[in-house]
C-alpha cells in the first residue's frame, strides 16, 4: 500500500480493535462485545441501505448521514432506547476518533460524525427491593433440586455483594476464601480488581455449592454453570432471575416491576447506606469509578430523607398565599 492510500474499511476496523482498544486500552472482554455488536449493527445497516456487500463497504460509505438514520433506525424499528441509542453512538465516536488518527484523507467525515450528539435522557430513580421482596425472591427457588440450589446461590451472591451480572457469571472457585477472612476477589470494569466480603450465609451456601460440584478452592472452574456444566451466560443468569421473580410473584405482586440482576446491586447498595455506610466505602464496594454514581442511592433513599426531616425539626406549616395589590397586578396584566 502506497503512503497516499487509504486502509480499508476492514483495516480500520481490525486495527481499532486490536490496537486501540486490546493493545492500548486493555478493554475488557464485555467490552469488546459490545463495541463488536454495536459495528455489526452499523455496517449491516449500511449494507443493507446502499445495497453494498460488508466486506466492499468503504469508509466514505460511513456517511453522516447515513450514521443519523442508523441512529434513527435504532429507536424507531428496533424499539431501542435513547440509553442504548446514545450507548451505540459512543461506540461509533471511539471507532472515528480511531479513524482520523488513522486515516488523514477521512478526517473531514469523521469530525462531522464526531459532531452528532447524545440525545437527552430522563434520569431514573434508582429501584430496588424492599426486605418482603428479598425474601419472597431468595425463597422461591426449589432448594430440593440442584438447579434450585444454584439458583438460590446466585440470587444471595446478587444481593450480597452486589455485583454485576458480568462480574457474578465471571466469578471462579479460586477467586473464593471461604474461611476467615471470607472475601471473594471480583474482576470488574476496565480489568480492575477489587475485593468484597462474603457474609457469613452467603460463605455457607456457596461451600455446599463448591462441594456438590466437587470443586476446591484452587479450581479455576466457574462458580456459576448451566445444565451442560458451561459457565452461566448473561441470557442464562437474566432467566434465573425472570424465573424467581414469577415463583415470588404468587406471594407478593411483584412481576409488574422490572427487576433485573441490577436490581439486586442497587438492593445491596441501599441497604449498606441505610445501615450507615460511607459513600466512600460503599462506592469500593461496588467498584465504582466516580463518587456521582454512588451517591444516586442518597437521592433514592427516600425513608432516609424523612428521617432527616423529622431530626431538622420541620413541620409543615400552613402558609399564607401571597396577594399581591391590585396596583400590582394592573401593572403586570397592562
Amino acid at each position: 500500500m502506497s503512503r497516499t492510500s487509504s486502509p480499508a474499511l476492514g483495516a480500520l476496523v481490525e486495527s481499532f480493535f486490536s490496537q486501540r482498544l486490546i493493545r492500548q486500552r486493555q478493554a475488557s472482554p464485555a467490552t469488546l462485545r459490545a463495541y463488536k455488536d454495536a459495528l455489526r449493527l452499523l455496517l449491516g445497516y449500511a449494507s443493507s441501505k446502499l445495497d453494498k456487500p460488508v466486506d466492499r463497504l468503504d469508509i466514505q460509505d460511513i456517511t453522516y448521514d447515513l450514521v443519523l438514520a442508523f441512529l434513527d433506525f435504532l429507536e424507531r424499528e428496533r424499539g431501542n432506547s435513547a440509553r442504548t441509542r446514545n450507548a451505540r453512538l459512543a461506540v461509533i465516536h471511539s471507532f472515528f476518533r480511531h479513524v482520523a488518527f488513522s486515516d488523514p484523507a477521512a478526517m473531514a467525515l469523521a469530525q462531522r460524525i464526531l459532531g452528532i450528539g447524545s440525545k437527552r435522557t430522563v434520569k431514573l430513580v434508582v429501584g430496588f427491593l424492599h426486605p418482603p421482596e428479598v425474601d419472597a425472591l431468595l425463597g422461591a427457588p426449589d432448594r430440593r433440586t440442584a438447579r434450585g440450589r444454584r439458583d438460590h446461590a446466585l440470587l444471595l451472591f446478587l444481593l450480597r455483594t452486589g455485583a454485576r451480572a458480568s462480574e457474578t457469571i465471571g466469578v471462579n472457585a479460586a477467586d473464593l476464601s471461604l474461611k476467615s477472612p471470607r472475601q471473594v476477589v471480583i474482576q470488574g470494569k476496565g480489568s480492575k480488581q477489587r475485593v468484597v466480603p462474603l457474609a457469613t450465609d452467603l460463605s455457607a451456601v456457596l461451600s455446599d455449592l463448591l462441594d456438590e460440584r466437587g470443586l476446591s478452592a484452587c479450581d479455576k472452574s466457574p462458580v456459576f454453570v448451566d445444565a451442560k456444566g458451561k459457565r452461566l451466560t448473561r441470557f442464562g443468569l437474566t432467566h434465573v432471575v425472570r424465573r424467581a421473580v414469577r415463583a415470588a410473584s404468587k406471594q407478593l405482586p411483584i412481576e409488574a416491576r422490572s427487576i433485573s440482576p441490577h436490581t439486586f446491586r442497587h438492593t445491596a447498595a441501599m441497604r449498606l447506606l441505610q445501615a450507615g455506610v460511607d459513600l466512600a466505602v460503599i462506592r469500593s464496594w461496588l467498584g465504582h469509578s466516580d463518587i456521582q454514581t454512588t451517591h444516586q442511592y442518597l437521592e433514592a433513599d427516600i425513608e432516609m430523607k424523612r428521617q432527616a426531616l423529622e431530626a431538622a425539626g420541620v413541620t409543615p406549616e400552613v402558609q399564607v398565599r401571597f396577594q399581591p395589590s391590585s396596583g400590582l397586578l394592573a401593572l403586570l396584566e397592562s
